[in-house]
């Protein structure tokens, strides 16, 4: 197929009670493309990636963490472009979805 079609990207992945849980929807030689479900409470902790990002909030809301010192709010609607090597965490304050866009061989914004 030429293309890849979610009609509703929410109903791809179920949060769980407890925990956190990823599923890949999409991947290529360009881009990796995975939705997350995060139970209230959960803490991805601070990390970087060697690609370029984009992160997408969809339900929820969450405290993220950027740059290794800003701390901001999110919500349904966050976008975030987050350059190479740029370390980062976040907070689920309540259950949320995230979708995660990783861009393969990006160069630094």
């Amino acid at each position: 197929m030429d293309y890849k079609f979610f009609p509703d990207l929410a109903a791809e992945v179920n949060i769980p009670q407890d925990g956190i849980l990823s599923r890949v929807l999409y991947t290529d030689d360009h881009v990796r493309v995975v939705i997350f479900g995060f139970a209230a409470g959960q803490e991805l902790t601070e990390h970087t990636s060697k690609m370029p990002a984009l992160l997408h909030v969809l339900s929820g809301e969450l405290k993220l963490k950027l740059g290794g010192k800003d701390e901001m709010e999110a919500k349904a609607g966050t976008f975030v472009h987050m350059a190479p090597n740029l370390a980062h965490g976040l907070l689920a304050k309540t259950p949320c979805t995230v979708l995660l866009t990783l861009i393969k061989g990006g160069a630094a914004a």
